[in-house]
């Protein structure tokens, strides 16, 4: 890349958000955006809240959940995680899911990156967390239309399969990634 490439005659000027369709997970709004040059079009944005993931270690191992995806129509093995709720941090929401979906609590969450699920469409962020040292605090409090199996799978094992037919997931792939990267595996 050279320096003379100048970054900001590649920024579109965003215009009012008309909203198409309102649903109870995300927002489908259009707005016609200008480019840089001058020319407009009509473009399609998803307003949804953030996600939060966690990526719990036990003994060599991750804590997971596998779970129906209506969208593959199949299951998922999965590090725990959802939707953050509104006022909600997304720390806060990751231990919450955490606690749903495990029974377990963690003595520490640490942050290991966000992400944007995917840019061109969406506009939240996909938060990823590690939680260490687990403590069983209870019963899974599953969402009323939420079925899944909590297993530990070894950490090598997980790795083999990420991005397979049993961990098709890909913001499960991003999550591992950043593992990957921030605990240098």
């Amino acid at each position: 890349m050279s320096k003379e490439n100048d970054d900001s005659s590649l920024i579109w000027k965003v215009g009012n958000k008309e909203k198409l369709l309102d649903t109870p997970v995300f927002t489908v709004n259009k707005s016609v955006n200008t480019a840089p040059d001058g020319r407009s079009g009509a473009y399609i944005t998803i307003d949804a809240p953030d996600w939060a993931a966690v990526i719990p270690e036990v003994d060599g191992c991750f804590l997971m959940v596998k779970q129906w995806r209506h969208g593959s129509q199949s299951l998922s093995l999965e590090f725990p995680g959802g939707v953050v709720d509104l006022g909600e941090s997304p720390q806060d929401g990751a231990a919450r899911e955490l606690l749903e979906e495990t029974g377990c609590r963690a003595q520490s969450l640490v942050h290991l990156g966000s992400v944007s699920p995917n840019p061109a469409l969406f506009t939240n962020q996909f938060h990823v967390f590690l939680a260490r040292g687990l403590e069983a605090a209870g019963e899974q409090k599953l969402d009323a239309d939420e079925f899944l199996n909590c297993v530990r799978v070894p950490k090598e094992e997980v790795f083999a399969k990420m991005g397979g037919p049993e961990c098709p997931h890909a913001l499960m792939v991003a999550a591992l990634e950043l593992y990957r990267q921030q605990c240098r595996v």
